[in-house]
């Protein structure tokens, strides 16, 4: 049995496979809260912007950064958006990161393609 997600705005396949999901236990740098992070997408369905955010560290208790880079991914279909490239995914290599202290934002990171829930539609095909 097949899972296909869509978009829930216009209802396209958006050719995403189930075999590049990662595990909803996975852990990320910028969280996994409802959503679905795949390793690999079909690049002709989605358009894909720079969002380049600076703000006050003092915005929030639990703000992450100063400077926040993500790409949005946008359906092309309907111009909807449906998730944000992060580069918290697994390293691309085996180093033990700068001056040995374990993997950080120096090591080289593959992107997580990370899709909203309430973005897509879940169908299941045999």
């Amino acid at each position: 049995m097949a899972t296909i997600y869509c978009c829930r705005e216009c209802g396209a396949n958006l050719n995403l496979v189930a075999a590049h999901l990662y595990p909803p236990d996975f852990y990320f740098e910028a969280g996994n809260k409802n959503s679905l992070s795949f390793s690999i997408v079909d690049s002709a369905k989605f358009r894909f912007e720079k969002e380049d955010k600076i703000r006050p560290f003092f915005e929030t208790l639990n703000y992450w950064g100063i400077q926040r880079k993500r790409t949005k991914i946008i359906c092309n279909s309907c111009g909807k958006l449906v998730g944000h490239i992060y580069d918290d995914g697994p390293p691309l290599t085996d180093s033990i990161g700068q001056f040995g202290f374990g993997p950080s934002q120096v090591v080289p990171r593959n992107p997580r393609y990370r899709f909203k829930n309430k973005a897509l539609t879940v169908n299941s095909q045999t």
